[in-house]
């Protein structure tokens, strides 16, 4: 069994950072070893929310456990999201460190959850800075939606044509895949109807489409399911083009059991079968 210690965000209540992430790549097999940046009620979208930032020096002192207990030679990953503070990202680069002595071939995939006014994301100041700093140099694997490629690459992303661009500037910059997630108005074919997702790694750059659920209230957690079932995929063997095609069936069909539902957060645990066994049948097409 592959095992994956995954330091973002914790919600009591629904489904996202860790809450949404665990229980889909357990189900594929791997076993997640959840540390946690942030403890709130619920996810910050609601507009109102309780808890806390978990202070930094935890993350050090519990990764010092498990190297105490002679675990982390067991780790065959590091997956990070959201963060409750920039000094977290200087932790999360330390456990990179101390897993890497005793696996050098650990992947290390970055959600970088950054801020979006549109969507009402609350990320603590300096955050993205660190992240660009710090996390691109050495992640293998990052995940960024729109909002995050244009804050990472720094460029200006007005078409199709430009988020190719902006995905292989991350590549030239020493990551070596980039799932850039939901393209929205500078989609392939921009469909308001239509979800579509890229890849690219230095053999080229693939392409994927399903459908875009019109939710009334848009469910948050999804970006994190990505990068957990695609980090699983990956882990389990899969090709890379095999994991993105695995990944996007196993979570359309958690997304359309969640429209199916009418509900506002992810139903991971309703639609486990199709995580497991997905109905939807995608595949990725080749476009450069």
């Amino acid at each position: 069994m592959k095992n994956v210690l995954s330091i973002q965000s914790h919600v009591v209540y629904g489904f996202a950072g860790n809450k949404s992430a665990t229980f889909p790549m357990q189900l594929l097999g791997v076993d997640v070893w959840a540390l946690n940046t942030v403890q709130f009620s619920n996810h910050t979208q609601y507009g109102k929310w309780t808890g806390m930032v978990i202070p930094q020096e935890q993350i050090r002192e519990i990764v010092t456990g498990l190297d105490n207990i002679e675990k982390l030679q067991e780790c065959d990953s590091l997956l990070s999201g959201y963060l409750g503070s920039p000094e977290q990202v200087d932790q999360i680069l330390y456990a990179l460190e101390q897993i890497k002595k005793h696996n050098p071939n650990a992947l290390y995939l970055c959600d970088p959850v950054m801020p979006n006014p549109e969507k009402i994301c609350v990320v603590a100041n300096g955050v993205r800075e660190a992240l660009i700093e710090k996390a691109i140099p050495v992640a293998d694997i990052m995940t960024p939606n729109m909002n995050e490629l244009r804050q990472l690459s720094e460029f200006p992303i007005n078409s199709f044509d430009d988020v190719l661009k902006a995905a292989r500037a991350l590549l030239d910059k020493g990551v070596k895949k980039v799932l850039v997630k939901h393209l929205g108005k500078v989609g392939k074919i921009n469909d308001p109807d239509t979800f579509e997702i890229i890849m690219a790694t230095p053999e080229g750059i693939w392409y994927l489409s399903r459908p875009l659920y019109q939710f009334n209230f848009e469910p948050v957690g999804v970006g994190d399911l990505i990068a957990g079932t695609f980090l699983a995929n990956l882990l389990n063997g899969k090709s890379d083009v095999e994991a993105f095609e695995a990944m996007n069936n196993e979570v359309a069909g958690v997304m359309k059991t969640t429209f199916e539902l009418n509900s506002y957060e992810l139903q991971t645990i309703a639609a486990r079968f199709e995580i497991l066994h997905p109905s939807a049948q995608y595949k990725a097409e080749k476009i450069a």
